[in-house]
């Protein structure tokens, strides 16, 4: 369990840190330069994320709730919903991603509250919990502080988002979950 502590409060402090302490990056990258610091927060964020991983199998896998099995089928459709925000994310600016405001945050907030939903455990608990804490506080800092929005686009881009996020939806439904997660969902 230990490891897997390490690695959460590794990950997130990394990824907490353009968030919560922007003088000290800007300071790290005026002192490194950009390719550089860009360099570090990958391997510290890299090296969290191993240690949430190699750490999972031995953290606490007690139930802490069970919800009922009609709330799969909640998971499924939330999940769908943060695929497409994520692709929306990450392709040409349409309807979807100006809505969104933060198409990348509201996706990870969907998406652990989602898994929130059916998976119980403390470990997992813990992991969806965290990702959702962070994701919510990422987003009322990025409001506070103004953050700039994407402007609405074409709705070809939202077809765009929607095709990808579809297509990811899929291929985790029917292939990939069971190597991420250990789980196979169909």
């Amino acid at each position: 369990m230990t490891l897997f502590i390490i690695g959460l409060i590794v990950f997130f402090g990394v990824h907490a840190m353009p968030v919560v302490a922007r003088g000290q990056r800007q300071a790290l990258i005026a002192k490194l330069g950009e390719g550089p610091y860009k360099g570090f927060y990958a391997l510290a964020a890299l090296a969290g994320f191993v240690f949430i991983i190699i750490g999972w199998r031995s953290a606490d896998a007690s139930q802490l709730y069970v919800t009922p099995a009609y709330f799969r089928h909640i998971t499924y459709a939330l999940m769908l919903i943060a695929l497409i925000l994520l692709a929306a994310a990450y392709t040409p600016a349409g309807r979807i991603a100006a809505a969104a405001k933060h198409p990348m945050l509201t996706a990870v907030k969907i998406w652990a509250f989602a898994h929130l939903l059916v998976n119980g455990e403390v470990r997992s608990v813990l992991l969806f919990g965290a990702f959702l804490v962070f994701a919510v506080g990422a987003r009322i800092a990025a409001k506070r502080r103004a953050a700039p929005i994407r402007a609405a686009g074409s709705m070809v881009n939202d077809g765009i988002a929607i095709a990808v996020g579809l297509a990811a939806y899929v291929g985790v439904a029917f292939f990939l979950h069971r190597y991420i997660a250990g789980v196979a969902l169909v």
